[in-house]
């Protein structure tokens, strides 16, 4: 299409755009004689951010775009072509499209784009169901992620998303919640809606209960996205917090609604070792170091645990890294010496703050006896 062509089918657009857009198509005009990229793209960037654009914004990448495509940013480019795929027919479409897309912007200076570009791919094929082909992308895409200094939050951010709702796909839990968890750091919150966040903190929640090898929901807890947790899911955030303080008490007031999950009463009996688990590092948390030397039988009236199974639950305990420590079988007793640490809540830390009071007591008493036994040594 030569100047003149582009110039009519800029005029037929402007007939066709609403009025309050009108404005811009005129600057792609003046912009487009004069060869202005820079300009003439961001113009682009804000017609295509109206929602009001959307039928026109197919017809406009291939036919304007494209004109220019090689002269403007190249991570523009694909945030043009990925507000354009939207309105592609079907997904099937939308994928060649975003193929297309991908290869144009495969080149050495232009890697961060590509990577944007090759997510949106992955992500039509999750839509497709194929996984395979969606995880092959994903790994391409990760492999030239990590060989970047530094590249814009939005394509992290859009490689997390999509590398989480993967492994939502497989049911991988613990890579899932990974993946979120760093998708939501690449973000403001407030970008998106209250449902979203309701919907990707449930997620989340749920993610950290039933998988095997998530123990520790510290950073969970500490993040924003948790007071999305309210009205019919509120239950979910008092379930967590239950179970970073190891409170038996707690959970089984709020087990109805784990029976009432699908998904978490298939790992029911997970879901309850993990309680027994957290009510032992919290018995052992709240002993002082000196007293952490405890007896099958104590182990068991804090963790509500068969005396039979205790050994069972220590090494479970110990083979995760949760507590470190030495199993007496013949006297049925374990000298805990470390146990991992985590975010506390206030009462765990008025308990922490008693016991560095009695630390510094004892402190004082050790230094007024030496003061008192040894003056014949460092007196004047």
């Amino acid at each position: 299409m030569n100047v003149d062509s582009i110039a009519d089918f800029l005029a037929d657009q402007r007939d066709e755009t609403p009025d309050e857009l009108q404005h811009l198509v005129i600057q792609f005009e003046n912009y487009w004689e004069r060869k202005l990229w820079h300009q003439l793209t961001d113009a682009l960037i804000e017609f295509f951010a109206n929602p009001l654009s959307e039928k026109q914004r197919l017809k406009f990448y291939k036919v304007f775009i494209l004109k220019f495509a090689d002269k403007i940013n190249q991570l523009k480019l694909v945030d043009l072509g990925l507000k354009a795929a939207t309105q592609c027919r079907d997904d099937q479409e939308r994928l060649t499209f975003l193929t297309d897309l991908a290869k144009k912007v495969d080149n050495e200076n232009s890697q961060d784009a590509f990577v944007y570009a090759t997510t949106a791919v992955a992500r039509v094929q999750l839509d497709l169901r194929d996984l395979e082909s969606s995880r092959k992308n994903l790994d391409k895409a990760e492999r030239i992620l990590d060989s970047f200094d530094s590249v814009e939050t939005k394509v992290h951010a859009a490689f997390y998303q999509v590398n989480a709702d993967y492994y939502k796909a497989k049911a991988d839990f613990a890579s899932y919640y990974r993946n979120a968890l760093l998708y939501l750091a690449c973000i403001d919150l407030s970008s998106l809606s209250p449902d979203e966040r309701k919907a990707r903190a449930y997620d989340l929640g749920i993610a950290a209960l039933v998988s095997d090898s998530i123990y520790n929901f510290g950073e969970l807890l500490q993040h924003p996205i948790l007071a999305a947790l309210t009205g019919d899911v509120a239950w979910l955030q008092e379930l967590l917090l239950a179970f970073n303080r190891g409170d038996l008490a707690a959970y089984d007031v709020l087990s109805g609604h784990i029976s009432s999950n699908p998904l978490l009463k298939e790992h029911l009996e997970d879901i309850r070792q993990k309680i027994y688990l957290a009510a032992l590092t919290e018995s052992v948390f709240r002993r002082p170091p000196h007293q952490r030397a405890m007896s099958f039988d104590t182990i068991s009236a804090d963790t509500k645990v068969r005396k039979d199974e205790i050994e069972h639950l220590v090494m479970k305990a110990l083979s995760l890294g949760l507590v470190r420590g030495t199993i007496d079988e013949v006297d049925e007793l374990v000298n805990f010496t470390w146990v991992q640490p985590r975010i506390l809540d206030m009462a765990q830390i008025a308990s922490m703050s008693q016991r560095l009071g009695e630390w510094g007591e004892n402190v004082n008493k050790l230094g007024n006896w030496i003061e008192a036994t040894g003056q014949d040594i460092w007196a004047p």
